[in-house]
């Protein structure tokens, strides 16, 4: 299949033409995927600072009762900002920058497919993070008191939706359209092929969130007394009831799957060999993508309680779906971290890209153990704060896949690589603060702490808004999640100075990591048009194929 003709921008990738305001209008209205991707990290670097800030302050509001200067209003809109912020202002764009960003690059075309579209997506997706942090400060959002906001929030958080669903789109088509001649879906690199799997799913999980945020609009701001429907759908809470599956697990799952194939790629590089087996990694990443039948069905699929009592096609009922929506992708997941791992063994070979990637990805896959161990009623857990700390470990390693994932391909942006030296550590400080972050967490809901659910503070019964203080033991988990929360903080910051400081040394090489797709045959840093020429691939491996080696893998 040859690529697609685009329409891009000229000149170079890093810098434009012209200074000032030129500067500025040549990079808002570019259409150049590498800047769309950027623009979307960099939006997501200020959201996570912003939204870390405000989860440290959550954390230590709730250490002590000692520590009391939060009311009631202010906590419940805090923890929805954080649960919203954290997981699509955050974990979405960064995870969708690193893939719009390389993507093209990694196939072999010239330019991203409906890249006016995707650029949309991100000024959609910037316009209703603007719009939605208004109204959550207004006292919108679920839970909010003001019905005004309630519904800003509500409009907003679908136009985020839109514009994310904008770049999926233009990823899934360029994957499936504009691939270099001779590159079949066997021959595509690991990172992308995670891409498509996760864009599929997100092709079907978004638009479903979209039309529940949707309904619960109509239904709220147009409220008939003689509806049921309506009245069902009146209370500013209900926001959270008919939608809050998109804002946890499984459906938050669908995002990190691209870190799988991150770790396969930078493994791959480091070992200098062709990874196998191929095919099982593949099959890995896709199973992934059965977790997507959880924001289908808009309900948590689970175990009842008390299982042993439920007759023998009760429990066939209950397990039957589990093992489907939760036992398939947590499956796929661990053979893809599993092969991905062995070749790592083998090689030895631990770069900084690599150290983020596999961190990330255990991350990962604790997360899809964790999600499946709660939605099992007998543990007990549902509505604790065990809940939180799988979601903070799922949007921390999406943030550490950003760092590694930037780490590795920064010289095809920026034509600079960040120093290897001072990474390495970094990625260690990000991996301890995610775990103290979410394994206090967990740990807190095993002894029963209730958890902050979006859109509510504590777990109750009869609907009523108390805050929540911890001493004691419950008063050292929820330090330390305070604590993680933090280093994770200070580790970004630290990132974004190396990121800084590394524009002024030296450029790069054009294949700095000795790489074997796509996106190491052109210039560093890319051009526009991202390859002079048009490459045909006879391998997963063109650049292998390329290179005189006496290996017997080659």
């Amino acid at each position: 299949m040859t690529t697609i003709e685009n329409h891009t921008d000229t000149g170079e990738s890093w810098g434009v033409a012209g200074t000032g305001l030129e500067s500025v209008a040549d990079w808002v209205s570019s259409t150049d995927h590498k800047r769309i991707g950027r623009m979307f990290l960099f939006g997501a670097t200020l959201a996570f600072l912003g939204t870390a800030v405000i989860g440290i302050l959550l954390g230590i509001e709730r250490i002590s009762p000692d520590l009391d200067f939060l009311n009631v209003n202010s906590q419940t809109q805090l923890f929805s900002l954080e649960r919203f912020g954290f997981t699509y202002l955050v974990l979405v764009p960064a995870v969708l920058g690193i893939a719009l960003a390389i993507v093209p690059l990694q196939v072999g075309s010239r330019s991203l497919a409906l890249a006016r579209l995707a650029s949309a997506g991100f000024w959609a997706w910037v316009l209703g993070a603007v719009l939605a942090v208004f109204s959550l400060v207004n006292n919108g959002g679920p839970g909010g008191g003001n019905a005004r906001f309630v519904d800003l929030f509500t409009l907003s958080t679908a136009l985020i939706l839109a514009g994310v669903l904008a770049g999926v789109v233009s990823l899934a088509t360029t994957i499936l359209t504009t691939r270099a001649p001779g590159m079949n879906m066997k021959r595509v690199p690991f990172f992308t092929w995670s891409v498509l799997v996760s864009s599929l799913g997100l092709l079907v999980a978004l638009p479903v969130v979209i039309g529940d945020l949707l309904y619960v609009f109509v239904g709220h701001r147009y409220i008939d007394p003689a509806s049921t429907i309506t009245n069902a759908l009146a209370g500013n809470r209900r926001l959270a009831e008919y939608a809050g599956f998109g804002f946890t697990q499984p459906t938050t799952l669908l995002f990190v799957i691209p870190v799988l194939g991150l770790l396969a790629d930078v493994v791959a590089t480091a070992s200098g060999k062709r990874l196998q087996p191929r095919g099982g990694i593949f099959a890995g990443i896709a199973l992934m993508l059965v977790a997507v039948f959880a924001a289908v069905v808009q309900w948590p699929v689970t175990i009842r309680s008390p299982f042993k009592d439920l007759s023998g096609s009760e429990k066939l009922n209950d397990v039957l779906p589990f093992l489907l929506v939760h036992g398939a992708p947590l499956l796929g997941c661990f053979l893809a971290f599993a092969f991905a791992g062995q070749a790592l063994v083998k090689s030895r070979k631990i770069t900084a890209p690599v150290l983020f990637a596999l961190l990330a990805s255990f991350l990962v896959l604790s997360s899809f153990v964790d999600s499946a161990l709660l939605h099992i009623s007998d543990a007990g857990l549902a509505g604790t704060t065990f809940e939180e700390g799988t979601w903070l470990a799922v949007v921390f390693a999406g943030v550490m896949a950003a760092m590694g994932g930037y780490t590795y391909w920064s010289p095809k942006w920026t034509g600079k690589a960040l120093p290897a030296k001072s990474v390495l550590p970094l990625a260690l400080v990000a991996f301890i603060g995610a775990e103290l972050a979410s394994l206090s967490l967990m740990i807190a809901g095993f002894a029963d702490q209730p958890g902050a659910v979006f859109g509510s503070v504590v777990k109750n019964t009869d609907e009523a808004i108390t805050k929540f203080h911890y001493s004691g033991p419950m008063g050292l988990w929820n330090t330390l999640n305070t604590v993680g929360i933090g280093l994770v903080a200070l580790t970004v910051l630290a990132f974004v100075a190396l990121a800084v400081l590394s524009l002024r040394s030296t450029t790069v090489g054009d294949d700095p990591w000795d790489g074997q797709t796509l996106e190491w045959a052109t210039a560093s840093p890319a051009p526009a048009t991202n390859f002079a020429d048009i490459h045909i691939v006879k391998s997963a491996e063109p650049l292998l194929d390329l290179k005189p080696s006496n290996r017997s893998d080659a």
